[in-house]
């Protein structure tokens, strides 16, 4: 099945994921997507027994300097999809938005107690989940 999807400048053929995919083999991928996650919950109760509390990590700057260039990416693939009206601004935002809940979700996990965890969980409620809410937004929203 082919749609036309009207883009910034012309139109263009783009294809469902049924068309792209072939219809049989959606139910298959989705019983591999949904045991994969069934299959993860077993798993996290193994990992919360037997993860040591504390760890010392070799690359802990690369990996969170990784994340925010993934967050800088995002957000700005977005901005710019979103300011030239193209419907991948929906996919762009959707990652960004996720990118942004695990960004919140580690900075306020790992954070020592005090004053760091304050300043990680007021940056989570003030800009980063907010944020990620506005991702959502342009994700969900109609198009015309």
């Amino acid at each position: 099945m082919t749609l036309v999807v009207p883009g910034p400048r012309t139109s263009r053929p783009v294809r469902t994921v049924a068309g792209a995919l072939g219809s049989r083999r959606l139910p298959r991928m989705a019983t591999v997507l949904t045991g994969a996650g069934i299959a993860l919950v077993p798993w996290m109760v193994v990992l919360a027994k037997t993860l040591p509390a504390t760890t010392e990590v070799s690359h802990w700057s690369t990996a969170w300097v990784g994340l925010d260039a993934l967050l800088a990416v995002g957000l700005t693939g977005t901005g710019v999809l979103v300011r030239r009206g193209d419907p991948r601004a929906a996919q762009a935002a959707a990652a960004a938005g996720a990118v942004l809940v695990v960004d919140a979700w580690f900075d306020v996990m790992m954070a020592a107690p005090g004053a760091e965890f304050g300043v990680a969980l007021g940056l989570a409620l003030v800009a980063e989940l907010p944020m990620a809410a506005l991702c959502a937004y342009i994700a969900l929203r109609p198009r015309p």
